[in-house]
């Protein structure tokens, strides 16, 4: 640690003495304490002007932001940043993972920073409980992973989404889909089609979540369920969000997405978008799909269409033992489409495939579908274009909001 760091630690901990902890501390307080304090403390000293306004900072991003995060929290490039505790960190800038010069080298002030993150969206993170997930003010989603299970320290994921939702436009422009797939799924939502999207991770599921969730109609009652509060839905009016909780120090009151899944259903939701599933809650989602919640949206970890149906199957017969058979019709009847995605070559994401759910076939036992757009590599377009295959079997959901798709 050099003197400069050591500074500003020994600066950092007279402010958090002079602070009133038992209430609510204004910015511009905090700001006049910070001065008073370099003031008292450069008196005797000769310390630049530069070197004073950045202390004001670093000391006011300690206690309000996140600390020397907060500056790649504020370039808008920056779309991942990984603390490796006090080894290093790594951000991601227009897809390409880099190492950044800068390091939080004292374990103390690491361990500060993930218990600010995690009281303030309150979240426990403790060596009982060293995994939890948060999010920023600003809809970022944070992993934190807290020793004895990270051996190299605290380790702080944040993956940060656009501070405006991307639209279907603006996804057609980057080339994750065409102009006609586009149209096509707008038909879809509108008309009332369940809609899977899959894909790894980082693969753009939320954003196309929040860009499809754009084409719902506005005077629809959406209700939104998450672990974690990142959906950006614009221009719903009557739009519910709702958020589990873990549970408290004593294992005790906590809410999951399965009990928000159970209470939508009775806040009488024309669409229910689940932000992802990971377990037992696909057997609540797929049954309220199958009870007349036409519309609604989720999305869920897979490598393809196919490994989709079968996570599914295996997430359903994690809440319930089921005969499989019984478990694929209730996911053939209620799942209408699945959208893939992933990352190609260049960083981009594209729309992989786009597969319609057909139904269950008795003979076989599987659940058939077939595929409506896929991705195809070309000499001009070495990256993919998304093509249309087939035409839609399924339309009584068009025929009923008398909609009409566009042939090849």
């Amino acid at each position: 640690m050099d003197e400069w760091e050591q500074e500003g630690l020994n600066l950092r901990k007279k402010l958090r003495e002079r602070l009133d902890q038992t209430r609510e501390v204004e910015d511009q307080e905090i700001y006049r304490q910070i001065d008073d304090l370099i003031l008292e403390e450069t008196r005797n000293r000769y310390v630049s002007l530069r070197r004073k306004e950045a202390l004001r900072t670093e000391l006011f991003n300690s206690i309000r932001k996140l600390d020397i995060l907060q500056e790649l929290i504020d370039d808008d490039s920056v779309t991942e940043i990984m603390v490796n505790g006090t080894e290093g960190i790594f951000l991601e800038r227009n897809g390409r993972l880099l190492c950044w010069e800068k390091k939080i080298t004292s374990k103390e002030k690491l361990e500060d920073m993930v218990q600010q993150i995690a009281g303030r969206c309150n979240r426990i993170v403790n060596e009982s409980v060293p995994v939890a997930d948060a999010r920023l003010s600003d809809g970022s989603r944070v992993s934190l992973v807290l020793p004895p299970v990270a051996l190299n320290g605290p380790v702080i994921t944040i993956r940060r989404f656009p501070k405006n939702p991307i639209h279907m436009d603006r996804l057609v422009e980057l080339g994750a889909v065409t102009t006609e797939a586009a149209a096509f799924l707008r038909a879809l939502v509108r008309s009332g089609y369940n809609i899977f999207i899959s894909g790894g991770t980082g693969s753009g599921k939320t954003t196309f979540l929040n860009a499809l969730s754009d084409f719902i109609p506005k005077e629809e009652r959406i209700i939104t369920i998450e672990d974690n509060a990142e959906l950006q839905i614009q221009g719903a009016e009557n739009l519910v969000r709702l958020e589990a909780r873990q549970a408290n120090t004593e294992g005790k009151n906590s809410v999951t997405i399965r009990d928000l899944i159970k209470a939508s259903l009775r806040m009488r939701p024309d669409r229910i978008v689940v932000g992802e599933v990971r377990g037992e809650e696909a057997l609540d989602m797929i049954q309220s799909m199958n009870t007349g919640h036409d519309g609604s949206l989720s999305t869920g970890h897979a490598n393809s269409p196919r490994d989709m149906l079968s996570r599914l199957e295996t997430m359903i017969l994690m809440a319930m033992e089921l005969p499989l058979s019984a478990i694929r019709r209730q996911i053939a009847s209620a799942v209408d489409i699945l959208i893939h995605l992933g990352r190609m070559r260049d960083r981009s994401r594209k729309v992989m495939e786009i597969v319609e759910i057909t139904g269950y076939d008795r003979a076989s036992g599987e659940i058939t579908e077939r595929t409506l757009f896929q991705l195809e590599e070309t000499k001009e377009q070495p990256m993919g274009v998304l093509v249309r295959k087939q035409e839609l079997l399924h339309v009584e959901k068009l025929n009923r909001a008398g909609i009409v798709l566009e042939k090849m």
